[in-house]
């Protein structure tokens, strides 16, 4: 079986060389990977990193000429993979490359059409594992919160059952995307990607995986008061009007 990565980079300078250097080395029984590595016109320098990986087997490097938002590059790269299995991968570190192998188990032995990784299920801190200090607790603590309304309120308009709906790590079987028509260019994508596919029933199954948050300071872009609204209506819109 083949897993497709599609990799969305946005200056990520001092994490997508060592992001994309787990990747090339990790080792999956079973499958062989191909990385899609979407470069949206960065600039700090992280064009220039994605540059060197060209020619690399597995790996192809799209170019766009602006960046238009990270559900834009995930819809570039969708529509360019050809594996069995796709996954959205970050171009930073704050998830494990490593857990990539218990979540593709489900997926080879049939058990699920879809995987995700809960940040909740092993976690001692629960909900709350965005902890920092100084005014960047506030940050953490409204993003955590959001995570959990969001979750819920997606449990209880689709019928599912998620611990955490916000995670990167969901790993499709590709026949599950098969005809979406997928709209959002930012981070509401996630959640409409999800919706689209649990409206269609697949049987979405969720595993633990670590997580090391970083804060704004390092490079996190997510901005509560700018996508939080989108995310909402991403939900919203997905369940009762496309």
């Amino acid at each position: 079986m083949r897993l497709s990565l599609i990799v969305p980079v946005y200056n990520e300078r001092a994490t997508v060389g060592p992001l994309l250097d787990q990747l090339l080395a990790l080792d999956l029984p079973g499958f062989d990977k191909e990385i899609v590595i979407v470069e949206s016109g960065s600039t700090d320098g992280s064009e220039r990193i994605v540059d060197g990986y060209v020619g690399k087997p597995g790996v192809r490097v799209i170019h766009e000429e602006a960046p238009r938002g990270k559900g834009a590059a995930v819809r570039r790269g969708l529509s360019e993979v050809s594996g069995d299995v796709v996954a959205v991968q970050d171009a930073d570190l704050e998830y494990s490359v490593a857990d990539y192998r218990r979540l593709l188990s489900p997926l080879a032995s049939g058990e699920a059409d879809v995987v995700f990784g809960s940040r909740t299920l092993r976690s001692p801190q629960r909900w709350q594992f965005r902890r920092f200090g100084g005014p960047e607790r506030f940050y953490g603590l409204l993003v955590n919160f959001g995570g959990v309304f969001y979750t819920k309120l997606f449990n209880a308009l689709y019928g599912t059952s998620l611990t955490d709906g916000a995670t990167m790590f969901k790993l499709f079987r590709s026949k599950c995307l098969r005809g979406l028509i997928l709209r959002a260019d930012v981070f509401d994508y996630d959640w409409e990607l999800s919706a689209k596919v649990a409206k269609r029933g697949w049987r979405i199954m969720e595993l633990p995986v670590s997580y090391k948050a970083r804060s704004r300071a390092e490079g996190k872009k997510i901005r509560f008061w700018r996508d939080g609204w989108r995310v909402l209506l991403a939900i919203l819109r997905c369940r009762f009007f496309d």
